[in-house]
């Protein structure tokens, strides 16, 4: 599984921090901090879900 990030549409909310902060950290600025295509270890999967799932941009996809 992996983390698509579309760092045009992140706004920065931080809800998919506040939902899987393990998963999602935020910058300095408050927007996440990962890169577009990052791995998810098994054990994290539900948690990366529920991240992405929270962002009200839909900037997170989990594939």
């Amino acid at each position: 599984m992996r983390i698509l990030v579309r760092t045009d549409l992140c706004q920065g909310h931080a809800q998919c921090n506040a939902q899987a902060p393990e998963i999602y950290p935020l910058d300095s600025d408050g927007f996440v901090g990962i890169p577009s295509d990052t791995p998810v270890p098994a054990a994290q999967e539900p948690a990366a879900r529920l991240g992405a799932a929270a962002c009200p941009e839909r900037a997170l996809q989990v594939t």
